[in-house]
């Protein structure tokens, strides 16, 4: 029997694209993607997480950000001005998150990373690890990297913050 959607909610979550001094966004590579959907991709993304019950989406920016990378070092550039949706795939749906939720709504920011790159810790004592490999690649290079599912996302993100990664770097709003 297929699961009822209708039924599901979009879990509130934040998206960082952070972005260096040379244009390039961060990027890391789930951990945990090749155990739960197979060896599909190489299921790179950038920064993200839940907001918690009362908790402001730029707080909840910040608090992401430092919990999966560790990086403080940042200027807020962008707010996405909309609210960004996407549905999980069948085989997560159930039972990602305790299975309450169909998928993300999610607000994106911007951010400028200011610091050095050893700031940069993906594997931090005190937290769930998200990432097993960082990078920084350029706009042009993120739809082929990406989870497949969050692509109309990413293709919303890049077109919207296209202006501020600088004509050398900056993918067309079609990729």
């Amino acid at each position: 029997m297929a699961l009822d959607l209708s039924n599901l909610d979009y879990r509130p979550c934040v998206g960082i694209m952070v972005l260096n001094r040379d244009g390039l966004i961060w990027l890391g590579r789930r951990s945990d993607a090749k155990a739960k959907l197979g060896d599909q991709g190489t299921w790179w993304q950038m920064p993200q997480g839940g907001i918690d019950s009362g908790e402001d989406t730029i707080a909840a920016a910040h608090r992401e950000l430092y919990e999966e990378t560790r990086i403080r070092s940042t200027e807020l550039i962008a707010e996405h001005p909309e609210w960004l949706y996407y549905d999980l795939p069948a085989a997560l749906v159930g039972h990602k998150w305790g299975g309450r939720y169909r998928g993300q709504k999610q607000k994106w920011f911007a951010m400028r990373f200011v610091g050095d790159d050893s700031e940069i810790d993906i594997s931090p004592d005190d937290q769930e690890i998200e990432f097993d490999a960082w990078r920084w690649a350029p706009a042009s290079e993120i739809m082929d990297l990406v989870v497949p599912f969050k692509a109309d996302v990413y293709r919303s993100v890049i077109r919207t913050f296209g202006p501020l990664i600088g004509p050398s770097q900056a993918a067309h709003p079609d990729a």
